[in-house]
């Protein structure tokens, strides 16, 4: 199963303990990372990247879930600048680009407090209990949810209430005077200019889970051949 993980830790130096061991584990075959990095929280409340797999396998954490993610962490400015990295997650992230509810938003957020430090990743696992052990074994908190895709009928939905609105108020405008259809006007185009900046924001967020999606088959498909070549290997030592 497709997971958000965020792990969280007092010291920066556990942290990255724990983006070490998220890797140990991956070669260990109990799970696949698609993305991860290491982030922490200022005394003032700002979280900035710490450590970034920017050359990972789903490249630049921008536009992924886990850059969405750390936007939302960042509060309600949603900026989060990697000192180190010079990513910077911008104001614009929202919970369809996370792919996680607003709940485990907060539930993170109780515990990721100023002068802490977490391991975020996307990552597939079978059973929580390889990561659950090493993380807790040095002191790690972990949250994780199962990844949410794109609603498109919530867009559709919305687009069909401003379209009502429209056609109520051009209903309106037909037997409105001089003065008030000006007004009425600028209401519709206002409406009109909102639902094309939805639906292309739609448009976008399909797209990014599309090539999201394709990129983890490629991955995957990678795993399965280098564990393949790996039992290969295994039955020619014991047949020697």
């Amino acid at each position: 199963m497709d997971r958000m993980l965020v792990v969280v830790f007092d010291t920066e130096k556990k942290a990255y303990e724990g983006s070490k061991i998220l890797l140990e584990l991956e070669n260990e075959h109990s799970i696949v990372v698609f993305a991860h990095t290491v982030i922490g929280k200022s005394a003032a409340g700002e979280v900035t990247v710490r450590q970034s797999d920017d050359s990972g396998p789903l490249g630049s954490l921008v536009g992924t879930s886990v850059g969405g993610l750390i936007g939302l962490l960042g509060g309600p400015v949603g900026l989060a600048v990697g000192t180190a990295t010079g990513l910077v997650v911008g104001s614009t992230v929202d919970l369809s680009n996370a792919s996680v509810g607003a709940d485990f938003i907060d539930d993170v957020s109780r515990y990721l407090l100023p002068n802490t430090f977490a391991v975020v990743a996307e990552i597939q696992e079978e059973w929580t209990t390889p990561v659950d052990t090493r993380m807790e074994a040095i002191g790690g908190i972990v949250f994780r949810r199962a990844l949410s895709e794109v609603k498109d009928e919530i867009d559709d939905a919305d687009a069909a209430a401003m379209r009502a609105d429209i056609a109520q108020l051009k209903a309106e405008h037909a037997q409105a005077r001089a003065d008030r259809k000006a007004k009425l006007d600028n209401k519709i185009n206002q409406l009109e200019s909102a639902i094309q900046v939805r639906l292309q924001k739609a448009r976008e967020r399909r797209q990014a889970v599309q090539q999201r999606t394709q990129a983890k088959v490629e991955i995957l498909k990678r795993k399965a051949a280098e564990l393949k070549t790996l039992a290969a290997k295994a039955g020619d030592v014991t047949t020697d």
